[in-house]
């Protein structure tokens, strides 16, 4: 590869916000804007495409009028609502593209409250601090957030290193800036690295074939009861989480069915999504500097192309046919949820393709089943989660299972068994493929 050919990337920032209690009520009501806009160009959408096809235009014209008659409209800026109309024709050609299933209506409770900012020129960022930055965001003015990674700003900033928007997000921790990041950088030359297989676990959460693990370095206690749901929680806030959560269902004792939830519920739950976040927050921080170390010592990487959807299925069954150990696959399913296995995957890939580096699937069956020493498969070889023992009368070697899972991952990348992406992205296994008839 030559290393004097330039590539263009885009890339993104996430800081958090330091707002007051007033700015932050004006960016909920712009939330709760963009998404009645989304709702209502979803409807809008429903309605005039049985009769007719619609194009972009329609589109543009019928969100004008929507924003003229419904003042709560007005409370999200012109080129942010322009952005939802883009965002929900987008939506649309993947799903007709098979990479998404078909747009629908979002619930004020369960969808991300975000809000689009989509020049990057009227934002106008500067660092002002060692910590905190300035930017400009419509009907807010200058808002700090706090400066954790050089931005192309000042003088710093061109036609090919620039920041080209940016979105507003909002967790349980608070309001949020993701920065999207244009840099014109040159194409890495090949990754000298070794080449090494990984498998994936909940016990030990990255097994390497050359015999590196990565744990998540909080150990468990008899007071965890087994589940992996508060591990990234230190005591004192797994005993304020545990009191929160018997807070709440004491409120919630008091509540009629269908009566509207309190506000001093409302309260504890936010508590309850804090410590949630809190140690989302603290799990990403870990993906995030794992990936980075595997990236920067092998260069070329094999993982299992795991189906987690199936993997993840429920085992209650049917009336007439009963599942078996429910409880126990539900808290597995639970486990593998949190471990966000296929977040890792994501993260590797392009860490690893910025640094030269290389990642391979390979198929996921007998990984686990087969002796990485002579080959031999045969069910029932895992006798427990941490050893294998081969059922070889001539081998019968033993050793750890994920170590042993490991080798067998990178002898099938080495055997030329990695499965060949399709050109485009991957299509997702649930997506539905809808004829595009409506638009033109």
């Amino acid at each position: 590869m030559n290393c004097d050919t330039l590539v263009k990337r885009h890339v993104g920032h996430r800081a958090r916000l330091s707002l007051s209690y007033e700015q932050v009520s004006v960016l909920d009501h712009q939330a709760h804007a963009a998404r009645t806009t989304w709702n209502l160009l979803h409807a809008w959408w429903t309605m005039a495409s049985e009769n007719r096809r619609v194009s972009l235009k329609d589109a543009d014209t019928a969100i004008k009028q929507a924003r003229k008659d419904i003042d709560f409209l007005k409370a999200l800026p012109a080129q942010a609502a322009q952005a939802v109309l883009k965002t929900y024709f987008q939506a649309w050609r993947n799903c007709w593209d098979g990479w998404a299933e078909e747009p629908t209506f979002k619930s004020r409770l369960r969808s991300v409250m975000s809000v689009d900012v989509p020049q990057g020129r009227d934002l106008h960022v500067a660092r002002v601090h060692r910590r905190w930055g300035m930017v400009n965001l419509p009907k807010l003015g200058r808002v700090r957030f706090r400066w954790t990674k050089d931005l192309p700003v000042g003088k710093h900033a061109n036609a090919d290193h620039r920041i080209t928007g940016a979105r507003l997000v909002k967790n349980a921790l608070g309001w949020h800036i993701a920065f999207r990041v244009q840099t014109l950088e040159q194409a890495p030359e090949p990754h000298p690295g070794p080449e090494v297989g990984i498998d994936v676990g909940i016990a030990v959460p990255l097994a390497l074939s050359d015999g590196t693990t990565y744990d998540h370095q909080r150990p468990r206690t008899d007071e965890d009861g087994g589940s992996d749901r508060d591990k990234w929680l230190n005591d004192t806030e797994k005993q304020k989480l545990a009191c929160l959560e018997k807070q709440a269902a004491h409120q919630k004792s008091f509540r009629a069915r269908g009566e509207k939830t309190s506000r001093r519920l409302s309260r504890t739950y936010d508590q309850i999504r804090a410590l949630r976040a809190k140690a989302t927050r603290r799990h990403l921080d870990w993906q995030q500097k794992t990936t980075t170390d595997i990236a920067a010592r092998y260069g070329a990487v094999a993982v299992e192309d795991l189906d987690i959807t199936n993997m993840t299925a429920s085992a209650k069954g049917t009336v007439e046919q009963p599942g078996r150990n429910v409880r126990q696959k539900a808290g597995l399913n639970r486990a593998i949820g949190q471990e966000a296995w296929g977040r890792t995957v994501a993260m590797l890939g392009y860490k690893l393709a910025r640094r030269g580096g290389s990642l391979h699937k390979v198929p996921a069956p007998g990984t686990s089943q087969r002796c990485s020493m002579c080959g031999f498969t045969t069910p029932g070889s895992r006798e427990s989660q941490a050893v294998f023992v081969c059922k070889n009368p001539t081998c019968s070697w033993s050793g750890n299972a994920d170590l042993n899972a490991a080798r067998n991952v990178l002898h099938l990348l080495r055997a030329g068994h990695a499965l060949v992406p399709a050109a485009g992205r991957a299509v997702g296994r649930r997506a539905r493929r809808v004829k595009p008839t409506t638009v033109r």
